[in-house]
């Protein structure tokens, strides 16, 4: 590290985000020469090749990647750093970059989100909805909302809260049903949700030690919790949602609760960050946001 001039890592993940030498110059105020000496150097610091060059764009090296993906890291602990001492007792201001789950994002995060931007007109947010896992660090993503089991991750993580799972059909399906115990829901049309690790493998819970374990024979499947509900209210036949989704469609009749007497097992609700030492204050006025919200639930 005593021969690598830690400056020149600028001059290069500039030259990353924009694709081009001449467009990193103009991000950056100074010359393309400037910029292109300095990424030369560094290379021949670091004795390889970052970036590969060609008449239309410039792309990393496989080390390039690798090294880009540590410079993403180290410019936004640095950017975390000054944010905390200079703005720690100032209002947030900013981009606030959200992934969140489909379901979840829709129903809970998107109105907090609504609330936060009119409580700090100075923020803005971006609010990335999917139901599959994105990364933080490549996608600039400063928090995750993530549902249900979390995996092993370098992030770290914040459990806020907890949901619960229903067996769930329309009251026109209900009416073609008599199930008495979960066995009875299996052979009868099931909605997957592929979103899931295990889509039609369901363990239902009765009191201490009744544990079932069934297979649902899937006639309709999707990878959007939302198009699951959708099918669910259309009477396509049953399935199962989290109760933050279901809730107010079975307090309204549109949905009936199967096997009620019959629990499955519940899942948490996290806040995921990219590792860093120091949160920016828009972070952390948007997790003390949600997390008053959930505690007033």
């Amino acid at each position: 590290m005593e021969a690598v001039n830690l400056n020149r890592l600028a001059y290069f993940a500039a030259v990353v985000d924009t694709g081009s030498f001449t467009k990193a110059a103009e991000r950056l105020a100074i010359t393309k020469t400037v910029v292109s000496q300095q990424v030369a150097r560094l290379e021949a610091e670091l004795k390889t090749s970052l970036l590969l060059r060609t008449t239309r764009r410039v792309e990393p090296t496989e080390a390039g990647r690798l090294l880009y993906a540590r410079c993403v890291m180290i410019f936004r602990e640095a950017g975390d750093a000054v944010d905390e001492i200079t703005r720690a007792n100032a209002e947030p201001t900013g981009m606030l970059r959200i992934a969140a789950p489909n379901d979840y994002g829709a129903s809970t995060i998107a109105p907090i989100a609504a609330a936060f931007i009119r409580k700090y007109p100075a923020c803005r947010v971006e609010l990335l909805l999917a139901d599959t896992k994105m990364d933080l660090i490549a996608n600039q993503i400063d928090l995750s909302i993530r549902v249900g089991w979390l995996d092993d991750s370098s992030h770290q993580a914040r459990r806020i809260g907890s949901f619960r799972q229903f067996l769930v059909a329309s009251p026109s399906f209900f009416a073609t049903l008599s199930l008495n115990s979960p066995e009875d829901a299996v052979g009868q049309p099931f909605i997957a949700n592929l979103a899931l690790k295990e889509p039609v493998v369901w363990r239902f819970i009765q009191g201490d030690f009744d544990r079932r374990t069934v297979q649902m024979q899937q006639s309709l499947m999707s990878n959007s919790t939302p198009a699951v509900l959708a099918a669910t209210l259309a009477g396509a036949g049953m399935s199962v949602l989290p109760d933050f989704l279901a809730g107010e469609h079975i307090e309204a009749g549109r949905l009936i609760r199967l096997l009620p007497d019959w629990s499955l097992p519940a899942g948490g609700i996290y806040v995921v960050y990219p590792a860093a030492r120091l949160r920016p204050r828009k972070v952390t006025a948007f997790v003390a946001m949600l997390t008053g919200s959930r505690s007033r639930d």
